[in-house]
C-alpha cells in the first residue's frame, strides 16, 4: 500500500546482566592486580638471572659483616652507658630535690620570722603612740597614720562588677578617657572612690578590712585590683569613719560621686551606700614613720 511511510521497527539490543560490582571497579583491579606488571616482570627476570641482592664477593660479604658487628656494637655500648649513668642520674635528681625542699623551708622560716618582726614594729609604733602624751594631736596622727585601730560612726560603701561582666577575654577595658562596656571595677574607679571619701571629710578608710593609709597604693595586675600589693576579690567593701550622714552626702554630691552614679546607670556596676553608727577598721599591717625636722637658721640663711 502506498500512503503513510512505515516507521523502521524498534530493535531491542540485548544487553548482558550487570556485575554486581560494577560500581567498584577500581576496588576489583587493585585485588586482582595486587602486585604491579612491571615489578613482578623485573623480579621475575632477577630471579632468572640468579642475583638475589646479597652480596657474591667475599670482600662485600666481609665489609656486611663488619658494619653489622659495628652496629650492633654502638647499640651495646651505648646500652651499657645508658645503665651505668642512670643510677648517677637517679641520685643527682634525688639530691636536688633534697636541696630545693631545704631552700624552700629556710625561706619559709625567714619570711615567717619578716611576719613577726613586722608585726612586733607596727605594735611598738602603736604602742609610742598611745603612750606619746595622750593628747589630741597624738591621737589624731594615730588615726590619720593607720596606725592604731578605730571605730565609730561612718558610711559603708559596696561596689561589685556588674551580673554581665564579660569575663576578661572579649571587652576592652576602659581607656583612660572614657569606660568600656566590660562592668568590670577597675582600679582606677576605686582610686577615685577613696578619694572621694577623703575629701569628704572621711578620717579612716579600709577596702575588704585593709587599712589604707597616706602611702597605700590601688594598682592593677590583670583584672585583679591590688591594695598595697595585696589582691582583692569583688564585692569591694569601703569602710570609712566620719559624720555618717554628712560625709554620705557630700561624697555623693562630690564628682566622684557622680562618677560612681554614671558607672552604675551606663554600665551596670553595683553600688551600695548606707550610713552606720558603728565601724571598725583595723590598724595598717605595717606603717612606715617618717620624721621631719625644721631646718636651723644658719641653713635657711645659707640657702636664701
Amino acid at each position: 500500500m502506498c500512503g503513510m511511510p512505515q516507521q523502521p521497527p524498534v530493535r531491542s539490543t540485548p544487553t548482558r546482566p550487570r556485575r554486581p560490582d560494577a560500581s567498584m571497579s577500581l576496588l576489583t583491579n587493585v585485588m586482582d592486580h595486587s602486585l604491579d606488571d612491571g615489578y613482578a616482570e623485573a623480579a621475575a627476570r632477577k630471579k632468572a638471572a640468579g642475583d638475589s641482592g646479597m652480596p657474591k664477593t667475599l670482600r662485600a660479604k666481609l665489609g656486611l659483616a663488619a658494619g653489622l658487628v659495628l652496629a650492633a656494637l654502638v647499640v651495646t655500648v651505648g646500652a651499657a652507658q645508658a645503665r651505668v649513668a642512670a643510677p648517677v642520674v637517679a641520685k643527682e635528681r634525688e639530691e636536688l630535690v633534697d636541696r630545693i625542699d631545704r631552700e624552700t623551708e629556710a625561706a619559709d622560716k625567714l619570711e615567717d620570722s619578716v611576719d613577726e618582726l613586722r608585726a612586733d614594729v607596727s605594735s611598738r609604733q602603736r604602742e609610742a603612740l598611745k603612750n606619746s602624751g595622750g593628747n589630741a594631736d597624738s591621737d589624731l596622727a594615730g588615726i590619720l597614720s593607720g596606725a592604731v585601730a578605730v571605730h565609730g560612726p561612718g558610711v559603708k560603701l559596696v561596689v561589685n562588677d556588674a551580673k554581665e561582666a564579660a569575663s576578661g577575654g572579649d571587652g576592652n577595658p576602659r581607656e583612660t578617657s572614657g569606660f568600656s562596656d566590660t562592668g568590670r571595677v577597675r582600679d582606677r574607679d576605686m582610686q577615685r572612690v577613696v578619694n572621694g571619701l577623703w575629701e569628704s571629710g572621711a578620717e579612716a578608710v579600709s577596702i575588704n578590712g585593709q587599712r589604707l593609709t597616706a602611702l597605700s597604693a590601688i594598682r592593677a595586675a590583670g583584672d585583679a585590683i591590688l591594695v598595697d600589693n595585696k589582691p582583692l576579690v569583688p564585692p569591694y567593701t569601703v569602710l570609712a569613719v566620719g559624720d555618717g550622714k554628712r560625709l554620705s552626702t557630700r561624697f555623693q554630691n562630690s564628682a566622684d560621686g557622680l562618677y560612681l552614679n554614671a558607672l552604675q546607670e551606663s554600665y551596670g556596676i553595683r553600688t551600695g551606700i548606707s550610713v552606720e553608727d558603728d565601724l571598725r577598721l583595723p590598724a595598717a599591717p605595717s606603717v612606715t614613720v617618717r620624721t621631719a625636722q625644721p631646718r636651723s637658721e644658719k641653713s635657711e640663711k645659707g640657702t636664701s
